[in-house]
């Protein structure tokens, strides 16, 4: 029976905390998008190296 309000509140309290943020985040310009896709791309690959010379350094030994 205590639950019900608990749940109730936690629902209120995610919902006001998610306008919140929609409030403070902007859509970032053409600029910021740009080197967020550059940064992002550049891990990938990175990270998909590393990969591939493990799967190398295993197939070896």
């Amino acid at each position: 029976m205590d639950q019900q309000p608990e749940k109730q509140n936690r629902v209120k309290r995610f919902i006001k905390e998610t306008v919140r943020v929609l409030r403070i985040t902007k859509k970032p310009n053409k600029d910021e998008f740009l080197s967020l896709v550059k940064v992002t791309g550049l891990g990938i690959i990175l990270i998909g190296m590393i990969g591939f010379i493990l799967h190398i350094i295993k197939q070896l030994l």
